[in-house]
């Protein structure tokens, strides 16, 4: 592949380059083993002074409050943020800000995965999955409440308290929670996990591992269920039921759409021939990636692009 749209599309902007980028300082406690914790206004990075956010993950967390219209671009979807929001972004999701110069102001929070070591698993939250909820409308008095919460985080950080990092992990885990009360509670499964839950959880946690395509995941192995069931150590009868159980659909039903939705990530947001992502996802045709494409988007790859 063309090292330079690998480049593009794959680079990874570590917590570093983010300090780097925003004040030229890097802060020296920052890879110690306590993890890393900030909060910022975001006052001076909107506006005439807002820089552009590129399409591409980063190694850490971010949860942001922002007050003014804008666009986030999360996977293959894009959401506006009408008047205010509180979002929610991770290391395993790239997306992009547009329209930075409509906020008027805000507030966020970043922290590495090591911060929350031994704490917890912020991966098991809705707001951090590939498929869950990252934006949350809020009313006028919803942003008093986040507010009131970024202000504790603001005197605990500054404070000479001793166990100050877990008063705002605690912090941390009440933004989370306040958004996922937000949600529809049909949204969470208050069943127990019996053994198809677990292993349709288990193929759907291999199937995302793949993904997103980068210059460290340069072509999709695993394709179809077989090669799924092979990898779980079950039978493929077994694993279609299962999945077929909890889910509603088919494996390859499943794997299908987590396919189109890479390559429509790819086309829009990448540089990568037709070729180059129909390599990358496992097609070893660009003609029976095409004809997927067309199957499932009802579009050639190419027009996809260009609309």
């Amino acid at each position: 592949m063309n090292s330079v749209n690998l480049w593009e599309m794959g680079k990874v902007e570590t917590i570093e380059e983010f300090y780097r980028k925003k004040f030229d300082w890097i802060p020296d406690n920052l890879r110690k083993e306590i993890g890393h914790f900030n909060v910022f206004k975001l006052d001076p990075f909107v506006g005439d002074k807002a820089q552009p956010v590129p399409y591409k993950r980063r190694d850490y967390f971010k949860i942001m409050l922002v007050i003014g219209n804008s666009e986030v671009h999360f996977a293959d979807q894009v959401v506006e943020v009408k008047n205010q929001a509180l979002t929610f972004s991770n290391p395993e999701i790239p997306y992009k800000w547009e329209h930075l110069d409509k906020i008027r102001s805000g507030v966020f929070c970043i922290f590495n995965p090591h911060f929350f070591h031994k704490y917890g698993n912020l991966q098991e939250y809705s707001v951090f999955q590939p498929g869950g909820t990252h934006i949350f409308e809020l009313t006028d008095e919803q942003v008093d409440q986040v507010n009131t919460m970024y202000q504790r985080m603001f005197q605990e950080i500054n404070s000479d308290y001793i166990h100050k990092y877990d008063v705002l992990r605690t912090l941390v885990f009440e933004l989370i929670h306040f958004a996922m009360k937000m949600q529809p509670s049909a949204k969470f499964d208050k069943q127990p996990i019996n053994a198809s839950k677990r292993i349709s959880t288990l193929f759907l946690e291999l199937l995302e591992r793949q993904f997103p395509i980068d210059d460290n995941h340069q072509s999709v192995k695993l394709r179809s269920a077989a090669d799924f069931a092979n990898q779980l150590n079950i039978h493929v009868n077994h694993l279609n039921r299962a999945v077929k159980d909890t889910t509603g659909k088919t494996t390859t039903q499943i794997i299908a759409e987590r396919i189109l939705q890479e390559a429509k990530i790819l086309l829009k947001h990448s540089a990568w021939s037709v070729s180059e992502i129909a390599y990358a996802l496992g097609f070893t045709e660009v003609t029976h990636f095409n004809n997927f494409f067309k199957k499932h988007a009802q579009l050639s790859p190419l027009k996809f692009r260009s609309v």
